[in-house]
């Protein structure tokens, strides 16, 4: 599951620099930097900034992790540092270490965050970042800007041991799901819950119980997820954001979202507490 390990300590302000080496979450487009090694994929380590020749658009000190300084660095496109490469976070799930593919989602997170405001949304000044706190703040009006979360709702609708999962457009071949949509201003997460249902699959359902929540950097989501009894009515899916929707048996799901969703976890659930195989298991 992606997330921060329990053993990291956030902060602000970095120790002196070459006090001893730190880990650095290089990312470029969205992509982190690592490098394969015959015992699995490793981060750049280095008490300053590792790549002499290769300019940085923005830094961030993250905290640390057992004690090891992280950084966050955002660097220019171009040519890579020999022997190193760009993947993506999910393509990393499985091959980096879990705790360290948590604190690379955070990194992401904050470079975005970042960069995006490097100029007021109200007045159109430059913003400076704040040294006791992890915001921004314009010195021409006052705004002060700090990291922002889109929360989303998932939902595992269960109606006579089959669970419900759809497809939208954007998936994988073959790829089904829970049900998800982000937060509409002035919702409580339940409200949210019973429109999004509604307006996807045209059915209403009730018995709401939180199951689980995950941090989702692809940009800024937080994934919160609830199981659901069925009340009433037929699937009528949308059209649009869900193209088809059914009800499943734990002994014959269609291809699963990737391991590490939040989705798949609600799923996997499902299965377990059903006492069932789970079907094919096709990840995509």
């Amino acid at each position: 599951m992606l997330m921060l390990p329990g053993d990291f300590q956030p902060a602000i302000l970095p120790p002196a620099e070459g006090e001893q080496p730190a880990l650095w979450f290089v990312c470029v487009a969205g992509d982190l930097l690592v490098r394969a090694t015959a015992t699995g994929i490793e981060l750049p380590v280095a008490s300053s900034w590792p790549f002499a020749k290769w300019p940085t658009l923005r830094r961030l000190y993250l905290g640390s992790w057992q004690g090891q300084p992280c950084y966050a660095a955002e660097a220019e496109q171009g040519q890579l540092p020999p022997g190193w490469s760009l993947q993506g976070l999910r393509s990393l799930w499985g091959s980096l270490d879990e705790a360290l593919l948590g604190i690379a989602g955070q990194a992401l997170q904050l470079l975005e965050w970042d960069r995006n405001h490097q100029f007021c949304g109200r007045c159109g000044m430059p913003t400076q970042r704040r040294a006791e706190e992890r915001a921004r703040h314009c010195a021409g009006c006052g705004l002060m800007v700090y990291p922002r979360l889109s929360p989303v709702v998932m939902m595992r609708i269960v109606r006579d041991g089959q669970i419900l999962l759809a497809r939208a457009p954007r998936f994988a071949p073959g790829m089904y799901s829970v049900l998800a949509g982000f937060v509409e201003a002035g919702e409580t997460l339940e409200q949210a819950i019973h429109r999004e249902v509604a307006e996807e699959v045209g059915i209403r359902v009730g018995n709401l119980r939180y199951f689980a929540s995950q941090s989702w950097p692809f940009p800024h989501s937080l994934m919160i997820a609830f199981a659901a009894d069925y009340a009433d009515g037929e699937i009528r899916v949308d059209g649009q954001e869900i193209v088809d929707a059914g009800w499943f048996t734990p002994d014959r799901l269609p291809g699963l979202p990737n391991p590490m969703s939040m989705a798949w976890r609600l799923i996997q659930d499902f299965v377990v507490n059903s006492g069932a195989a789970g079907g094919d298991g096709a990840l995509r």
